[in-house]
């Protein structure tokens, strides 16, 4: 359990939620582990597939304290509200926002700062940790390239300009991918990102990564009241979760990017674990699909400090601690969104 930003996370799957009182009971194998009060909150996120009692839910709707449900594995399932208008007034912000660029872009910024920020920090990790085995020269060139665009990002006038940014500091990132591959190079390697399809088995791997990635932070934006599919620097488009492709962005590097780098420096995953079909397009076998999502909820649960925040929390809460503070920018209690600036 974990109480962050006055939202109680119940990330233990077998534990049952009940009230006594003003309180959050929280009970495992029949006995009572923890409580929290209820005047404390704004919000309830349940991980557990217990669920809670009836009068717990209907006092929640009583406060105007939301209770959303998720499965262990962080997949939205409902988010029960009463007569809320904070929700209300949320989205009705974060629409006005959308349709304004200026404003937009002042958020979008800080986005693919973060974005920038801590692919900057993943190459200066490995330059770090393994100056032995990497081309630290060309390494360092690229990552001052990245502190370049950093600064220009920061003064970025228009969001298409931002876009173009982002873009060409992706090239410059991905350019040094295949150097912090340090095992089984003769079958993960890495020359440019292909998605639709994956082309190579690292692809595979960084594009189902972000498919997890994004699931929980569309998760993480319902849980707060925000709408997933209206973004700031992302377009709207039917079916495209705008916000959550905007939130993905600087998270990409520290969780997925450095999940994947570590399955395969590990030698989790081998050669034989894919699928390579006749378009050339490779997928990740159902065995070894197992295998990634069980080690992806394991490294969920590692802890962090927050840098914002100064608390430790797990990386499987980082989205929902940055889709928290998104709200609560939209809602005027922060002058400027800030992004998770990995340390």
């Amino acid at each position: 359990m974990k109480q962050l930003l006055n939202m109680l996370f119940i990330t233990k799957p077998d534990v049952y939620l009940g009230l006594d009182g003003e309180n959050v009971t929280i009970r495992a194998e029949n006995s009572v582990i923890a409580r929290y009060p209820l005047h404390n909150l704004e919000g309830i996120v349940c991980f557990s597939n217990l669920g809670m009692s009836p009068s717990l839910m209907g006092k929640c709707v009583d406060l105007n304290i939301s209770v959303c449900f998720l499965t262990p594995s962080g997949r939205f399932y409902a988010r029960v509200v009463g007569e809320t208008r904070g929700n209300v007034l949320l989205r009705k912000k974060q629409y006005r926002i959308s349709d304004v660029e200026e404003e937009s872009l002042k958020i979008s910024r800080n986005f693919i700062l973060g974005k920038v920020y801590n692919e900057k920090w993943q190459l200066e990790r490995y330059i770090r940790q393994y100056p032995l085995r990497i081309p630290v020269n060309i390494m360092e060139k690229a990552s001052s390239s990245l502190s370049e665009f950093m600064r220009e990002i920061a003064i970025s006038k228009s969001l298409e300009q931002l876009r173009g940014y982002e873009g060409a500091s992706q090239v410059v990132y991905f350019r040094q991918f295949d150097h912090m591959i340090l095992n089984q190079k003769e079958n993960f390697f890495f020359h440019e990102r292909s998605k639709r399809p994956p082309e190579n088995r690292v692809n595979s791997l960084l594009s189902f990564a972000y498919t997890l990635l994004s699931n929980d932070i569309k998760a993480a934006l319902e849980t707060v009241g925000l709408d997933p599919y209206v973004g700031f620097m992302h377009q709207d488009r039917p079916g495209r979760a705008s916000l959550a492709n905007d939130l993905i962005e600087e998270l990409r590097a520290p969780i997925a990017d450095r999940f994947v780098l570590s399955l395969i420096n590990r030698k989790q995953l081998h050669a034989d674990d894919f699928e390579i079909n006749e378009n050339k397009s490779v997928y990740i076998n159902d065995d070894a699909r197992r295998t990634f999502i069980s080690e992806w909820q394991k490294n969920k649960q590692d802890k962090l400090t927050h840098p914002y925040l100064n608390e430790k929390i797990s990386w499987g809460l980082v989205p929902y601690s940055q889709a928290l503070l998104l709200a609560r920018h939209l809602r005027g209690d922060l002058d400027q969104y800030p992004p998770f600036f990995w340390k």
